[in-house]
């Protein structure tokens, strides 16, 4: 239950474990629930979804269930986005790049990242909901996009010392543990929705792993704010296999 607990505190702002401190590791170990705290926020969302949709034009819907991914989390993958698009897009080298992510400030990199990224969820959502094909994908998205979290914390190399990245330094002490329960669980969760669960899945993986891949050879691993990243690239494609 600490562990659930440390997961929930770490991805939401639901009022669990309020004024509990948990260090990196234990956060690291408490990943491999991530995928159930997305299901947790899917099954929130797709409540949702089902009573919006009937009373409001399915735009307005997709902007209000946007907004309210923003409030249970913080915005906190959104943030990641911001700050990979900025220092990916203004730094020359290494050592840029991690210096312009640290920055908090968004730029015009980061600016447009989330625009696109908020603009394409609103507009899936939007189409979604007016087909009634929305709570498949809603309930999925947070589910599949935590889970790209454990699975580069455990398979990339981290790109900052320690003490460098506080929200990102629990990836390096994510193992094999970690990503085999989550795995299992969004597995699980996927497979409940057929073939589309199935390519949401791999779809998923295939935007987490190639961003991965570029962040390994840009700036040497990943930090928490690629990881972030990751998760809206993640969530996107899930949304995206629900629409075609």
């Amino acid at each position: 239950m600490r562990l659930l607990a440390a997961a929930l505190a770490f991805q939401t702002r639901l009022p669990v474990a309020r004024g509990t401190a948990f260090d990196a590791k234990t956060v690291a170990r408490s990943a491999r629930w991530f995928p159930l705290v997305g299901a947790l926020l899917g099954g929130i969302y797709a409540a949702a979804a089902r009573l919006l949709s009937p009373v409001l034009p399915a735009a307005v819907a997709a902007v209000l269930l946007t907004a309210l991914d923003a409030a249970l989390t913080g915005a906190l993958h959104l943030d990641g986005l911001a700050d990979s698009a900025d220092g990916f897009g203004g730094g020359r080298t290494r050592e840029d790049v991690l210096r312009i992510m640290r920055d908090h400030a968004i730029g015009t990199y980061g600016a447009v990242a989330l625009l696109l990224a908020l603009a394409l969820r609103i507009a899936a959502l939007d189409a979604l909901i007016a087909r009634g094909h929305a709570l498949p994908a809603v309930f999925l998205a947070p589910v599949l996009g935590r889970w790209t979290l454990v699975l580069l914390g455990a398979t990339r190399p981290y790109a900052r010392p320690p003490e460098q990245d506080g929200t990102g330094a629990p990836a390096r002490w994510m193992g094999r543990t970690e990503l085999a329960i989550a795995t299992v669980i969004a597995a699980s969760a996927a497979a409940a929705f057929g073939w589309r669960g199935a390519a949401a899945l791999l779809f998923a993986a295939a935007a987490a792993l190639v961003w991965g891949w570029h962040s390994t050879r840009r700036i040497g691993g990943i930090t928490g704010d690629t990881l972030g990243a990751a998760a809206v690239l993640a969530e996107s494609a899930v949304l995206l296999v629900f629409v075609g």
